[in-house]
């Protein structure tokens, strides 16, 4: 093994020493470069490793004011996103306040009916019920009209949120907790989910609050990181810092937790819930959970994470599968519209940005994703929510930074946000006719004078051969574990590897095995890839037993193997 990038100086190679080479490159490449850093990574604690919660600026006056209306029967409302960042945070929410004995109700606007946020209505209908204190959950922060109702109401709003808010400011809350509020925020860490700022507010209040801490053992908050954990990982927060120890305790919990609906789900998901990783949370669970919302409604979710009753819980969790096989088929259809208009366009653009008002926002990231990906290039996919705006999803396909092209295109938009790989937006009628043409100006802008990279070289952080992936090589890098936001999975190249045995497995052949050897044939190796698309899918098309070739892949452990327990999971081949 060596790496393809910067090597390890004596004086790194010595601060890791404790590592062996494979880990202290890989830890190297994540800036983990001191032999305290690395071992809090290797090593995370929920006793060492987690931030006072009473650091985040408002979280003293925030927690004593919600231990108030606890302990005084005040009747609280907590109102969150209808995602899977929202939706957990709601359950570990209401499980506090169920434990306190509290008087309170869970509100989770529509997303079809009432859209994202705090909105009036809502606000005037909990006033009516006599609610006298608001709680948010990973919304709030730009509400600032729905707020000051609520104050005319004689209500105090507590936000926890986690999102930028408007340029004006915070809005005019009783208490606004948010990392990522304010320039001279005192909290260490800014990567908190939704859910996480809500937790801390939950550990703060039973901090100051001797009273709960009688009614609450300690140490009973642990149990709600099985939703913790759910929402770090599904909301795609950066999995480092504190993050890392909620996601590594959340798996550890949802292993153990003896919620009925989380178990209903795993089993009608053929997880094994005793040995769930964060890829089962991000591609089985947390589909699922977003389904209820963009299919349904959200509260179903809701339901079934806090029900006690064994039908019930079994009744929704088979209402998930169904939204969740609904939702697949819609964006299916989708797909296939767009494949068809793109096939109408002959050569395509540098950008792909295309819609139909029918088209669901909400199903759109997925099939942009899907499009991306087989055409290796940005895509743009609009649809219309109620009597909105044009709403839409962007993904990269790998080649461009998302939110430096929309940046470059910023007064198309209404609205937009995102990161390098995705992103989101919000455009008028009158400017959706222009946006094809301005995003292929601006990518034209932002591409002129580079050059495609070796995607080999790129992105693999070690060459290895098949004679070293042994099942030391692979608790090595499960040591890394839970991979997610940075924290990728590591990538590795072999080079010149023997294609032994191709197959196609899947109801349309869509999947890809391989078995490789070493040279000299003394290894064998399954490799496998799920939805092939673009290059990939175009050289496995040309593959022939006996081909050499270079793989780019991640390695994984095969659970339902009998014999070597390494899988690859294929990301590129480059015939040789």
């Amino acid at each position: 093994m060596f790496p393809l990038h910067e090597p390890l100086t004596d004086g790194l190679r010595e601060e890791l020493a404790a590592y062996d080479d494979l880990t202290a490159a890989l830890l190297a490449r994540r800036g983990i470069v001191t032999k305290g850093a690395a071992d809090a990574f290797l090593n995370p604690s929920y006793d060492l490793h987690l931030h006072d919660p009473l650091l985040m600026t408002d979280m003293e006056k925030a927690a004593k004011r919600f231990a108030t209306a606890i302990t005084s029967g005040e009747k609280i409302a907590i109102w969150s996103d209808y995602d899977c960042d929202g939706i957990p945070g709601a359950v570990l929410m209401h499980d506090f306040l169920l434990k306190t004995g509290a008087s309170f109700e869970n509100y989770i606007p529509h997303r079809h009916d009432e859209g994202y946020g705090v909105n009036r209505n809502g606000v005037e209908k909990l006033a009516g019920s006599g609610v006298t204190l608001i709680v948010t959950v990973d919304s709030g922060i730009t509400d600032v009209e729905p707020i000051k109702r609520a104050n005319e109401l004689g209500m105090e709003v507590i936000v926890t949120d986690h999102h930028l808010p408007l340029e004006t400011g915070v809005p005019p809350a009783f208490a606004v907790l948010n990392p990522n509020a304010r320039a001279d925020e005192t909290y260490p860490f800014r990567g908190l989910c939704g859910s996480g700022v809500a937790w801390k507010l939950i550990c703060a209040t039973l901090a100051l609050e001797p009273l709960l801490r009688a009614k609450v053992p300690e140490g009973w908050e642990k149990w709600l990181l099985d939703m913790l954990g759910l929402a770090t990982i599904a909301d795609m927060v950066p999995l480092v810092d504190e993050n890392r120890v909620l996601a590594t305790y959340g798996l550890l919990v949802m292993r153990k937790s003896p919620r009925l609906g989380l178990q209903k789900l795993c089993r009608g998901m053929r997880v094994n819930q005793r040995t769930i990783t964060e890829d089962d949370v991000g591609f089985m669970v947390a589909p699922r959970v977003n389904a209820a919302s963009r299919i349904g409604d959200a509260r179903e979710a809701f339901r079934l994470f806090i029900t006690s009753d064994e039908n019930e819980a079994d009744l929704l969790a088979k209402k998930l599968e169904k939204a969740n096989r609904t939702r697949k088929a819609e964006a299916g259809a989708i797909t296939r519209a767009v494949h068809a208009r793109l096939k109408e366009r002959g050569e395509l653009r540098s950008v792909i940005a295309l819609g139909d008002p029918v088209w669901r926002p909400a199903l759109l990231g997925l099939v942009a994703n899907t499009i991306a990906e087989e055409y290796e290039r940005p895509v743009f996919l609009w649809g219309r929510e109620g009597n909105m705006n044009l709403k839409g999803s962007v993904r990269s396909g790998g080649t461009t930074h998302i939110l430096e092209l929309m940046r470059a295109t910023e007064e198309t938009f209404s609205e937009f946000g995102g990161h390098a790989a995705a992103g989101g937006f919000t455009v008028r009628d009158t400017e959706v006719f222009f946006l094809e043409d301005r995003l292929v100006e601006a990518q034209e802008r932002l591409m002129s004078g580079k050059t495609p990279e070796d995607t080999l070289a790129q992105h693999a952080d070690a060459v290895v051969t098949p004679e070293e992936m042994t099942n030391s090589f692979l608790k090595n890098v499960e040591r890394l574990a839970p991979f997610g936001q940075q924290n990728p999975k590591p990538v590795f190249l072999l080079r010149e590897v023997r294609v032994a045995e191709i197959s196609r497995f899947g109801k349309g052949e869509e999947h890809l095995k391989l078995k490789i050897t070493s040279a000299d044939g003394s290894v064998i190796l399954d490799a496998v890839t799920f939805f092939a698309k673009g290059a990939l899918a175009r050289t496995a098309q040309m593959l022939v037993p006996g081909n050499s070739a270079n793989l780019i892949a991640h390695v994984e452990r095969d659970t339902f193997s009998r014999g070597n327990p390494i899988r690859l999971r294929l990301l590129d081949i480059r015939l040789v």
